[in-house]
């Protein structure tokens, strides 16, 4: 039986500067919004550019910058994994989204784009 896989890979810019928050045990989780771009052309030939958000969510340890380092606009490189996350609206509506749960972050020099 072949095993299953869940790995995610994005290059993307943050959103807006990270949610962190640091725990009694010393323990430090981050929170951030990264967008990706998609450019092609639709079948009129004109170029259309796509963007598409994802939730981060990385524990600090190995494998991770300096989250003080990351702000809005640094361009990132996430390796991860899908996590669905299951909540319930104001009105009792029941929803499911999904965000990456990150095991490696780059942060990547964007000053020559």
């Amino acid at each position: 039986m072949e095993r299953s896989l869940n790995k995610v890979e994005l290059r993307g810019n943050v959103g807006f500067d990270p949610r962190i928050n640091t725990f009694d045990e010393g323990g430090m989780v981050m929170r951030l919004s990264l967008a990706t771009n998609e450019s092609y052309k639709n079948r009129k030939g004109e170029l259309v550019e796509e963007t598409v958000w994802h939730n981060i969510v990385a524990w600090a340890g190995k494998n991770m910058p300096d989250f003080g380092k990351i702000k809005k606009g640094s361009c990132l490189f996430v390796t991860g994994r899908l996590k669905p996350v299951q909540y319930v609206t104001k009105t009792g509506t029941e929803r499911q989204t999904y965000e990456i749960l990150a095991f490696s972050i780059k942060l990547e020099d964007n000053s020559s784009e």
